[in-house]
């Protein structure tokens, strides 16, 4: 029976010691200076040693111990020994194993080094991405090089001939640099422009610079569609954001003649309303929060508008005709908004944050990533777009507010309540700023002073489409996102407004109508 026994326990033990480290493997590993230890662990790496991934993860987590006769790997209060994995006693003077931040870094190229081999293609291209931004080591080629050989997914072998060509870029050998140089002309990663530009600085050798130089200037090329199309887009969205502001000013302003300097803080509100509703569906519905912005627009539209109604009956239905005094009046609103938002909320900017579905973005080129929120914003403008036209080309209440914006007296004699249509109109058009303040919560700061960064250029867009007109805004609105983009690249942000104001200027002087004017008897 005893024999029997032992034979079990070798039977069982041997799986172990076939997949442990060898001791002499093990002490290079844990014991040195840091420099003999990465040459080992890039040994251990190129040839596949059997329990490496356990063992330099238990080192990542200082689960190592050294005695002088063993390497002893700690599970709690229980201990065995690295080489064979047998059970041992832990002894009171062993030393525990200390890495630097350099070990750390080359155990965790190890593992991912490592994962090159896994199953999973997801855990493969996981390990590639995090080969590509920690560096390989030239001694690990031949790892990348047995993984590319293996490798079925074209995707991934695309991945990693990069990976290889990186490595081999800073190789000893002139050859392989040319070799890698000649590799990377095809390169489309941003972070390989770094690499090239440091290892032209660095090459001594004038061919393999020039191939370099070469690579650099061809994958600058591919790039700069890139940023070329970023720049558009984030020209496009802010457009998307300035035609949502400027859609109720087209309305207060364009249709009905209201200077309203408040119709910022109108935004702000739709804009504090939306973090309202977000606080409440994550204190009493937390399941829900995905969807809160589904219910804090509508919510953001109310608000806004309710209060657009007030201003109207209260204040500017007495001014009308009077546009100094409109806009002083509105003015001091504006104040008093901000000033009410600060006691209520404080002075401070609060958080709004994003749902899940509006989190992340979607990769067009590699150095192009088109964010959800503002993709989700600019869709969203062009359905209040749609919703504003056909209100004002198709409805009874478009029907009347231009009967009224057209001729007042006419109107009522009618039969058209002009009075009330005014206030519909306005607070129509506080309710569309509403709306834009809930956007722009999604992909902006919510503070006290939110609208004051976008009514100048919302009356510009106004002006600049021609009053009143729907069609003027939309092409207003998209071009001077633009073109403040475009400027903003070439001379910073405070001086691309003002050379956008001086052309605004120069073409209303040219054209005071905007772009699109009233024809016939509507003018």
């Amino acid at each position: 029976m005893p024999i029997r026994l032992l034979l079990l326990c070798c039977l069982l033990l041997a799986p172990l010691a076939a997949r442990a480290l060898s001791p002499a493997q093990a002490r290079a590993l844990a014991d040195g200076d840091t420099d003999a230890r990465i040459a080992a662990l890039d040994q251990a790496v190129a040839a596949n040693a059997p329990g490496l991934a356990p063992f330099a993860q238990a080192l990542l987590d200082d689960a190592v111990k050294l005695t002088p006769a063993a390497v002893l790997v700690v599970d709690g209060a229980q201990a065995h020994d690295a080489a064979g994995g047998a059970p041992a006693a832990l002894p009171d003077d062993a030393a525990d194993v200390v890495n630097n931040n350099r070990m750390r870094g080359a155990l965790q190229a190890a593992l991912a080094a490592l994962e090159l081999r896994a199953p999973d293609p997801a855990r493969r291209r996981a390990a590639v991405a995090a080969l590509a931004a920690a560096g390989l080591d030239e001694s690990l080629l031949p790892l990348v090089e047995q993984a590319l050989g293996a490798e079925t997914d074209a995707a991934l072998k695309s991945s990693l001939r990069q990976l290889r060509a990186t490595v081999m870029v800073g190789a000893s050998d002139p050859k392989r640099r040319l070799a890698a140089a000649q590799l990377l002309v095809d390169a489309d990663d941003p972070g390989v422009r770094g690499l090239l530009i440091d290892r032209v600085a660095q090459e001594p050798d004038a061919a393999v610079r020039a191939a370099l130089q070469d690579s650099l200037a061809r994958l600058d090329a591919r790039l700069a569609w890139g940023e070329r199309l970023g720049l558009l887009f984030t020209g496009l969205s802010l457009g998307s954001i300035l035609l949502l502001v400027a859609l109720g000013l087209a309305i207060c302003y364009g249709l009905m003649g209201v200077i309203n300097m408040a119709h910022g803080e109108l935004m702000m509100i739709g804009a504090y309303a939306t973090y309202v509703v977000q606080n409440l569906v994550r204190a009493y519905w937390p399941a829900a929060f995905d969807a809160y912005v589904l219910i804090a627009l509508p919510v953001s539209f109310l608000v806004a508008a309710a209060v657009g109604a007030l201003l109207e009956r209260l204040v500017i239905r007495h001014l009308y005709g009077r546009p100094l005094e409109t806009l002083l009046a509105t003015w001091g609103i504006s104040l008093v908004l901000q000033q009410a938002v600060r006691s209520v909320f404080g002075a401070q900017n609060v958080l709004v944050e994003n749902p899940a579905w509006l989190s992340g973005g979607v990769a067009v080129l590699p150095n192009l990533v088109l964010p959800w929120n503002r993709l989700a914003i600019i869709a969203f403008a062009l359905v209040v777009l749609g919703l504003v036209a056909f209100l004002i080309a198709r409805t009874r209440l478009g029907l009347f507010v231009r009967g009224v914006t057209q001729n007042r007296a006419m109107a009522a004699c009618m039969g058209v309540n002009t009075a009330r249509i005014d206030t519909y109109a306005f607070a129509l058009g506080a309710g569309i700023a509403g709306l834009a303040g809930g956007a722009l919560a999604q992909v902006g700061n919510v503070g006290p002073d939110l609208g004051q960064g976008y009514i100048v250029d919302a009356f510009m867009v106004v002006v600049l489409g021609g009053v009143g007109q729907l069609a003027g805004t939309v092409i207003a609105a998209s071009g001077l996102g633009v073109l403040n983009k475009l400027l903003e690249g070439w001379s910073g942000p405070v001086l691309a407004k003002i050379m956008v104001l001086v052309v605004i200027v120069v073409f209303i002087q040219k054209r005071p109508q905007g772009l699109f004017a009233f024809k016939g008897r509507e003018a």
